[in-house]
C-alpha cells in the first residue's frame, strides 16, 4: 500500500521510544545513580502527550486496530504516570524497577504496529 503514513507513524514512535528511555533513565545502574522520578515522570507524559497530538497523522485503514491499540496504550500509560506523580510515592530499587515497567507495558502496541506497517510492506528505517 504506497499511501501508508510510514513517516507520520516513525515520529509518533520516535517520541515513545524517547518517553520509554527518559523514564528508564530513573533506575539506578552500576555506572549511574539514576535521574529523579519527578524529572523522568515529567520527560516520559511531555514525550507521551506529543506522540498523543501525532496519532491522528498515521490512522490508517489497513493498521486501524493497531492505532487504536496504539492511542489506549498512550492514554493508559498517561494515566499511570499522573497516578505514580501524584503518589510520589518512596521507592527502592526493586520497587522502581517494578513501577517503570508498569509504565512502559501499555506502550507495547507500539511494536504491534511495526510489524503491521512491515507486514504491508513498509520500510520502517529511517
Amino acid at each position: 500500500m504506497p499511501d501508508l503514513p510510514v513517516g507520520a507513524f516513525l515520529g509518533a514512535l520516535g517520541h515513545v521510544e524517547a518517553a520509554k528511555e527518559a523514564v528508564v533513565e530513573a533506575v539506578p545502574s552500576a555506572r549511574a545513580p539514576g535521574r529523579s522520578l519527578a524529572e523522568a515522570l515529567f520527560e516520559f507524559e511531555e514525550r507521551l502527550r506529543t506522540a498523543e497530538e501525532e496519532m491522528a497523522a498515521w490512522r490508517h485503514r489497513a493498521v486501524a486496530v493497531e492505532w487504536a491499540g496504539c492511542e489506549e496504550g498512550i492514554e493508559e500509560a498517561l494515566r499511570r504516570a499522573r497516578a505514580l506523580r501524584l503518589r510520589a510515592p518512596e521507592l527502592g530499587f526493586e520497587s522502581l524497577l517494578a513501577r517503570v515497567s508498569e509504565l512502559i507495558d501499555p506502550l507495547e502496541p507500539f511494536e504491534d504496529a511495526a510489524r503491521k506497517f512491515q507486514e504491508l510492506g513498509a520500510s520502517l528505517r529511517r
